[in-house]
């Protein structure tokens, strides 16, 4: 498995081996110990999953969990194709308001860890899924979104392109005016938040872990 970070600090795409044959294909977008070995410490204990099915040319985000309470999410492309973008919103992040875009694509399962405090948006390239495993339960009045068309942040998305977007997402504010609001997480506040994720995941124990090398 290739492993790389991101232009967002603590975010991280990890890319298996797919092995191929007549009756298909198997690739594993989450291994114990490459995830380990890039980022010091085991994922967090899972408290929920999510399925995430968008049609073709839906957008997605910018999606924040308020911090404190926090949420990190692993996420792959389970079906179709995407655009997902990672964009750091911590205030006081030496990478604030920076942003890398990834397409993932189900043929090739890679995944994105997306830290506490980090935003995230997807573009549904054709018919896609999703699959997402968060380290919190999703309740509504802890979510938060930044408008994906947000200029100044300058994502690879334009609103000229026909999308189909809700209209909580197509009202949200820009960067800079959700800082302004004081909505945004707090650099301090998300890596504490992270830190605990990570001491709860070490009292639960290891898990049996394969060879980070493998699919």
């Amino acid at each position: 498995m290739e492993v790389r970070e991101l232009r967002t600090t603590g975010a991280y795409l990890f890319v298996p081996r797919t092995l191929r044959d007549a009756r298909g294909h198997v690739a594993s977008p989450y291994r114990e110990a490459a995830f380990r070995a890039a980022t010091g410490g085991p994922l967090f204990p899972v408290r929920q999953a999510n399925h995430s099915r968008s049609r073709r040319g839906t957008v997605r985000g910018v999606h924040f969990t308020r911090t404190p309470p926090g949420a990190a999410k692993y996420a792959h492309c389970s079906l179709g194709r995407a655009l997902y973008v990672v964009v750091d919103l911590r205030v006081g992040s030496p990478t604030f308001g920076a942003w890398e875009s990834l397409v993932l694509d189900a043929a090739s399962p890679s995944g994105v860890y997306v830290p506490v405090g980090v935003g995230h948006a997807c573009v549904a390239l054709e018919d896609t899924v999703i699959t997402d495993l968060l380290s919190a339960e999703w309740a509504e009045e802890d979510e938060e979104t930044v408008s994906v068309f947000d200029p100044d942040l300058g994502l690879p998305v334009s609103d000229d392109q026909g999308l189909i977007v809700s209209e909580r997402d197509r009202n949200a504010v820009t960067l800079a005016e959700a800082r302004r609001r004081g909505m945004l997480p707090g650099y301090g506040a998300a890596l504490t938040v992270e830190r605990s994720l990570r001491a709860a995941a070490a009292r639960a124990g290891p898990g049996t872990a394969p060879p980070p090398d493998g699919p």
